[in-house]
């Protein structure tokens, strides 16, 4: 099953208590921050997140922080998931995605496609004309095996990506574009707020700033 373009999903105007646990995981897991990793990632399982899901999250941040950090937050929750499983703790395994990843130049054009839903509009620039090859990347190894995998939705994708990119100094023009690519899935400003208030109570004010910053300047007529 594909996921859905932006007429067929429904609004978001709010976090689920799932898609609130997962801003602390992906946020921890972007800083490298492993000590609140774990604690947070106890409470996502606690909420109800697949460990699927979970391992989604924990995949797609090498896209952003690289496999370093998203090999050491697999880790984690690799441990946490044995260490409740010994307490007799019974976690969601989950599901995995219903199709395999395309190859070659089919996955090029899924990925072009997903990015341009995404994007709103087929993404193209002075950047990618200097290093062409980046966009390709982006179109194959982010939009295409990643956002293909359907085993978490894509507005929770996003969630977690804004939560990953506000830990990023200097990361400040991916925050803004990511908040126009959830706003093309349906997630509304109100959701935007919520997980900004929810970066700010459960991980930090400055990536919550970050955020709001973004959303502010996205607002702005």
């Amino acid at each position: 099953m594909n996921n859905p373009t932006r007429n067929e999903m429904p609004a978001l105007a709010s976090l689920s208590p799932r898609q609130q646990a997962l801003v602390p995981i992906a946020a921890f897991a972007a800083s490298g921050n492993l000590e609140r990793l774990k604690p947070a990632l106890n409470e996502g399982l606690d909420a109800g997140l697949s460990i699927s899901e979970v391992r989604e999250v924990l995949l797609q941040l090498y896209a952003y922080a690289g496999f370093p950090r998203s090999l050491n937050a697999l880790g984690q929750l690799m441990e946490v998931v044995q260490a409740r499983a010994a307490r007799g703790l019974h976690d969601d395994p989950g599901r995995q995605p219903s199709t395999a990843a395309p190859q070659g130049e089919v996955l090029l054009k899924v990925g072009t496609d997903n990015q341009t839903r995404l994007a709103g509009a087929p993404v193209a620039g002075p950047l990618f004309d200097f290093a062409p090859e980046a966009n390709t990347y982006l179109r194959t190894h982010l939009f295409g095996d990643l956002f293909v995998r359907d085993n978490l939705d894509w507005q929770s994708r996003e969630l977690a990506t804004l939560s990953m990119l506000s830990m990023i100094e200097g990361a400040e023009a991916q925050v803004f574009a990511h908040i126009g690519m959830s706003m093309n899935i349906g997630v509304e400003q109100g959701a935007l707020a919520e997980l900004a208030d929810t970066l700010e109570a459960r991980v930090d004010a400055v990536p919550a700033q970050r955020v709001r910053q973004a959303l502010q300047r996205k607002m702005q007529p």
